[in-house]
């Protein structure tokens, strides 16, 4: 991975699906079947490492040490969630500086108050517009390369409508935000009218991006409505955790009942597989090269 891909594939035109990456099973994964980008989501984060609710309980630190391994261990660009910045301006720009020497390749800064939630749950509240565009100045004043993308998220819709999250979106594009992302559209016509009216000149050369969360708020528009909308990134923050969660559940219900997993109809990898996955091959050429050589030299 280099710095800049993600950024050269959006001025390419591409359309870029990434799915929900939350821990390292789920980020080899992805990684290795082909997708444009991955998103490390905060849901998942706050999930997996702490078993807590996405509102605001996860740190910078809990936050930019996963993004670093998740980055360090796939090849396919990282867009990463970095809620409000997880403090004041200050933090701001050090969040956005950690995130780009971990290996992010965008980071992802919403409007609401402090602590955050779900952009997919009840009670959110966001700050004043004025406050929010300085989020995003301070965090594209702190990047050291262009190539890092600022992701400026408003979750304005739920409670004050669209008029003013297209409203903040469109300031958040003034205050040089590369990507705008519009939290929690409710129908597909709320898809097409903010791609109707901050695509082009209204956004100057600011990129759309899509929240897919099927079973929540937003419909699955799909890849392809979303491109004629006037998007370019459709995220899947829920396109692991979901499903691994319901296979989680099968297969230990099954061993509690049965008392074995054989016959267990839960589809699973087998350790030949996980070794694979996890690198084991890595380590037994290493030590065919280096360890096995140590050994003869002892005798």
């Amino acid at each position: 991975m280099m710095a800049g891909d993600l950024k050269a594939m959006l001025a390419k035109g591409e359309f870029i699906v990434a799915p929900g990456v939350f821990e390292m099973f789920s980020a080899k994964i992805a990684d290795r079947m082909g997708f444009k980008a991955l998103y490390m989501t905060g849901y998942g984060i706050s999930a997996s490492h702490l078993g807590l609710a996405d509102a605001g309980l996860v740190t910078y630190r809990d936050m930019v040490e996963r993004a670093r391994t998740i980055a360090q261990g796939t090849k396919t660009p990282l867009i990463a969630d970095a809620d409000t910045g997880f403090g004041g301006l200050l933090n701001v720009r050090e969040t956005v500086r950690g995130y780009e020497a971990a290996g992010v390749q965008a980071i992802q800064i919403e409007d609401q108050e402090t602590p955050k939630k779900c952009g997919h749950t009840p009670n959110r509240r966001v700050v004043p517009l004025a406050d929010a565009v300085k989020r995003i100045e301070v965090a594209v004043e702190a990047r050291r390369s262009k190539d890092f993308l600022i992701i400026a998220r408003t979750d304005a819709r739920t409670a004050l409508g669209m008029d003013e999250a297209l409203r903040r979106a469109k300031a958040f594009a003034k205050a040089g935000a590369d990507i705008l992302f519009v939290e929690a559209p409710e129908s597909e016509d709320e898809f097409k009218r903010i791609g109707d009216e901050l695509r082009g000149s209204l956004a100057g050369d600011a990129k759309l991006l899509a929240n897919m969360v099927p079973s929540s708020k937003s419909p699955d528009v799909g890849a392809a409505k979303l491109k004629q909308f006037g998007f370019s990134i459709a995220i899947y923050p829920s396109a692991g955790m979901g499903p691994v969660c319901a296979a989680l559940e099968q297969s230990f219900s099954y061993l509690k009942e049965k008392q074995t997993l054989k016959g267990c109809p839960v589809p699973a990898y087998d350790m030949k597989q996980l070794h694979e996955l996890v690198g084991f091959q890595d380590v037994w050429d290493f030590e065919k090269r280096h360890v096995e050589v140590e050994a003869r030299g002892v005798k």
